[in-house]
């Protein structure tokens, strides 16, 4: 039984990921719904990179892709306008959603706006706690996604990749590039040459 505010806005944030209609299978063959799977990629990889982080931010951390699947791409033109479109209402939406099931858990509203900053994406590169969810999210993607989004896009050639590379590795702080490249995440090994090659002239 969830008896702390930490415990019930965790509990909360699960049964919402639980309702993906989207099922994907791990690495164990284990079928899960797709965000909540997610979000618990995004809590190992946490305790993995920072386990003295506080519990809001473990929460937001948890939160950060919540109920996606409710705000789908497809809503919006298809364009690089209707694309940054998606990501800001995408971001405003995680971050209220997580505010409105702390809120119900208990938390004080110093609590949720501090989390809405940082699920929201607001101060990349200023706010420790948006560079935290930044960072996580990144080795993420590196460590369980980049391989299979590599298998979505056959069209894209060599310097595209290079460019994707880049982009992900300047969202992340020095520390997390460095626990990247330690051995600390396991890099998709189809990719590594290419990895070596976007990050060597970066």
């Amino acid at each position: 039984m969830s008896n702390t505010p930490y415990e019930k806005a965790r509990d909360l944030i699960d049964q919402a990921n639980s309702e993906d209609p989207n099922m994907v299978t791990d690495s164990d063959n284990k079928e899960w719904p797709k965000e909540l799977l997610y979000s618990h990629h995004m809590s190992d990889m946490l305790e993995r990179f920072a386990p003295e982080t506080d519990e809001a931010m473990k929460l937001a951390i948890r939160a950060q892709h919540i109920q996606r699947w409710k705000s789908p791409r497809s809503n919006y033109p298809m364009d690089r306008k209707g694309y940054h479109q998606w990501r800001t209402a995408l971001y405003t939406f995680h971050a209220d959603t997580l505010a409105a099931l702390m809120a119900q858990a208990g938390y004080t509203q110093d609590s949720l706006d501090r989390i809405k900053l940082a699920v929201g994406k607001k101060e990349l590169k200023k706010n420790p706690d948006t560079q935290l969810v930044e960072n996580i999210a990144a080795l993420v993607f590196i460590e369980h996604y980049m391989l299979e989004f590599a298998g979505k896009h056959p069209e894209y050639d060599e310097t595209k990749w290079i460019d994707i590379i880049r982009k992900t590795w300047r969202k992340m702080s020095e520390p997390a590039q460095q626990f990247a490249l330690s051995g600390s995440i396991k890099l998709p090994e189809p990719l590594i040459p290419l990895i070596q090659k976007a990050l060597s002239n970066d």
